[in-house]
């Protein structure tokens, strides 16, 4: 009987856990892979996943949404920030405490004044007004890689993970990725949280019962 495509997926998977590859390898594949992509293809595959989700009822409906502000490797966020100031939404960007591990949510109204960059490259809002996190409505998540069952891998410092673990955060999470950060499987611990969404330039996928589209 031939292997059906649902079977060497989940092979490709195991094997992947059997060689118990370590995140930072995977990492410096993922790194290796975003760094091949032109800025072309980068802008366009963006401006795809940013229309697919502006189009979903999540977005929608949402009143504060939280967008991260991408690096030139990241799927660039900017055209759904401008979509949700065309559609009269509050958006916010993490502003980081690096000595206390976390993110503050600050509401931003413009994308190319006001900002800094801190850290190992992370951009972040100098100033705005604190947004309580039980009023985010929708959070978009950036990464190195993702899986189709809605896990992540950042970049090690554990912030998103952190914050979507937070008891006040009852909103949406939606992970941005290339069809290229796409792996058949990551290593998961305990404490890490799904995804309840997630859109590539191909579309996007849901993961949960509380997202408002039944697709």
């Amino acid at each position: 009987m031939a292997e059906t495509p649902e079977c060497k997926l989940l092979g490709v998977a195991q094997r992947m856990i059997d060689m118990q590859l370590s995140k930072p390898a995977i990492r410096k594949q993922l790194h290796a892979k975003l760094a091949a992509m032109s800025e072309a293809d980068r802008h366009a595959k963006s401006l795809a996943i940013c229309t697919s989700i502006a189009a979903t009822s999540e977005f929608q409906s949402a009143r504060v949404i939280m967008i991260y502000l991408s690096t030139p490797e990241e799927v660039d966020t900017a055209p759904l920030a401008l979509r949700a100031w065309q559609a009269g939404k509050t958006v916010v960007a993490p502003k980081v405490s690096w000595d206390q591990r976390r993110m503050l949510p600050v509401e931003i109204s413009c994308l190319n004044h006001g900002l800094t960059t801190t850290g190992p490259g992370v951009r972040e809002p100098i100033l705005g007004k604190p947004i309580p996190i039980d009023f985010i409505d929708m959070v978009i998540v950036p990464g190195l890689g993702f899986t189709r069952t809605g896990y992540r891998i950042g970049r090690g410092m554990g912030f998103y993970d952190r914050f979507l673990a937070t008891p006040e955060f009852v909103g949406i999470s939606c992970g941005f990725a290339f069809e290229d950060q796409i792996v058949p499987a990551l290593p998961v611990l305990d404490h890490d949280i799904p995804l309840n969404m997630l859109a590539t330039e191909q579309g996007v996928a849901r993961f949960c019962s509380s997202c408002i589209d039944p697709k």
